[in-house]
């Protein structure tokens, strides 16, 4: 399975950074420790601006989200986490097989002209 996840911190936690420069700060050490979390565990993944996916059996990928949602609960009183699965049993290799099927797709419909009005100036 496939799981893309998102987790942010709200409200002040012991590892809020106190002054006025908490006001102010970025979630970027908090995103860093779930990252951190995710990396440790061996399994495949892709953190881009938005998302971190992680790929694995279902019990393994979503302990990895549990622990990488605690590690971000250090940093606010409060946890946000937005989670999307595609859950394909039998299939492995899809962080890359899936991006690798879409670009095959462009490559094509670039050589045969898609009429779908979307051309470069």
């Amino acid at each position: 399975m496939l799981v893309a996840f998102s987790v942010a911190p709200s409200g002040v936690g012991p590892d809020t950074p106190a002054g006025p420069a908490a006001a102010d700060a970025s979630v970027h050490d908090a995103v860093a420790a779930a990252v951190r979390v995710v990396r440790e565990s061996g399994l495949p993944n892709r953190t881009d601006a938005m998302f971190t996916t992680v790929e694995g059996e279902w019990d393994e990928v979503m302990d990895v989200v549990r622990r990488a949602t605690e590690a971000v609960g250090r940093y606010g009183s409060r946890v946000s986490l937005v989670l999307k699965a595609d859950i394909r049993p039998g299939h492995a290799g899809e962080l890359e097989g899936k991006v690798e099927r879409l670009e095959a797709a462009l490559e094509r419909s670039a050589g045969a002209g898609t009429g779908n009005g979307l051309s470069p100036s």
